[in-house]
């Protein structure tokens, strides 16, 4: 379903992505964990078509997103729903219309059958009931759960997580990592989650990658990175701070 080779992003002479190769399987959860300014986030925006890469290529569902056309691009986009960190709710708008901006923007539907939507991806996410609601009344967790509801409205084939579970208590980290995992079964999403929170991370994936310095150093199932006799992938896991890891900032 999605495939990068030999994928590099730039940003003037710093490479924050280096010769990236991976493949998502059709209906998987991969998870990409790694150090916090390891490119994950970088990798996730160039696989969502936010972020055209330096060079190599992104190919979601045969389309390389390194070379397609804006337009093109825009409808590949469509099949994608993205979970940002932090929500990145409209303040402004209540949650319907949150989870409404994107049936709007490219559904030809009436507002009846938008209500419908609205409703159907609240209660799938634990949340019936809180259509008027504002952003600013909702705890962190329940703008989560909104943010993945606005990412499901559009019936995606892929769905991407940042950091789903960044800044939550363990209790509601469970609750988003079983939505995740919910969304993926129940509707036959392919998922990608980018986390360093290994709690989730086992939750979630079907397999791993880590991303260390721009570059995947490891690959496999969940129990093979766990059996791993790699210095880094053990030095992140262990959460030791000696080893070839070094903090420099």
């Amino acid at each position: 379903m999605i495939s990068a080779v030999n994928l590099s992003y730039a940003v003037g002479k710093n490479f924050i992505l280096d010769g990236v190769n991976l493949t998502v399987e059709k209906g998987e959860s991969l998870a990409i964990m790694g150090m916090s300014g390891a490119g994950k986030s970088t990798l996730l925006k160039c696989m969502g078509g936010l972020l055209r890469p330096t060079s190599g290529s992104v190919i979601v569902d045969g389309i390389d997103l390194a070379q397609t056309s804006e337009g093109d691009l825009n409808l590949v986009r469509i099949k994608i729903g993205m979970v940002f960190q932090y929500a990145a709710l409209f303040d402004s708008m209540t949650v319907y219309e949150n989870v409404a901006f994107g049936l709007r923007r490219h559904r030809h539907l009436t507002e009846k059958e938008i209500a419908r939507v609205v409703r159907e991806k609240l209660a799938m996410v634990g949340l019936p009931h809180t259509e008027n609601m504002m952003p600013s009344e909702l705890s962190g967790g329940m703008q989560k759960r909104v943010g993945l509801a606005r990412a499901l409205a559009l019936d995606p084939e892929i769905v991407l997580y940042d950091e789903p579970t960044a800044g939550l208590d363990p209790i509601t980290s469970a609750v988003i990592a079983e939505l995740i995992v919910k969304t993926r079964d129940q509707l036959g999403v392919t998922s990608v989650v980018v986390s360093h929170d290994l709690a989730t991370i086992r939750r979630v994936a079907k397999r791993i990658a880590m991303l260390h310095d721009g570059k995947i150093v490891a690959m496999g199932s969940t129990k093979e990175i766990e059996s791993t006799l790699n210095p880094i992938v053990r030095q992140f896991l262990t959460g030791s701070a000696f080893g070839p890891i070094q903090i420099t900032r």
